[in-house]
């Protein structure tokens, strides 16, 4: 299997960071893949870190001719619920009125400033 074959393989499987009270450090897994191991303090290193792990376990199973897990596939509708204190709902509101934007614009793009998005 080419690199970018496993690669696009790797991709379709859901990878999460979450920080750990107890390990005290951000923790990365690919639950259907079964691995949780990459820990680290750089959010965005760990996630690059269980990318690459992911790849790896795809390879490994090419390799070996075992059969990967089927990927859950997700779909987005686009929408969901969002609870915010109501001073921030306030500024986000008062930002729309002096731009000119809807309140969905300006939370959009708020929140997109912060995330990274493929």
């Amino acid at each position: 299997m080419k690199k970018n074959q496993i690669k696009a393989l790797a991709d379709r499987y859901a990878k999460i960071v979450e920080w750990s009270d107890e390990d005290g450090c951000y923790v990365g897994r690919v639950p259907a893949l079964g691995y949780g191991g990459v820990h680290g303090a750089d959010r965005l290193a760990v996630f690059e870190e269980i990318c690459r792990v992911a790849e790896e376990i795809v390879a490994i199973h090419a390799k070996d001719g075992r059969a990967l897990p089927t990927p859950t596939p997700r779909r987005y509708s686009g929408k969901f619920v969002l609870r915010i204190p109501p001073g921030l709902h306030e500024a986000l509101a008062l930002r729309a009125d002096q731009t000119g934007k809807s309140l969905n614009a300006v939370a959009e793009s708020a929140i997109r400033s912060g995330i990274r998005t493929a």
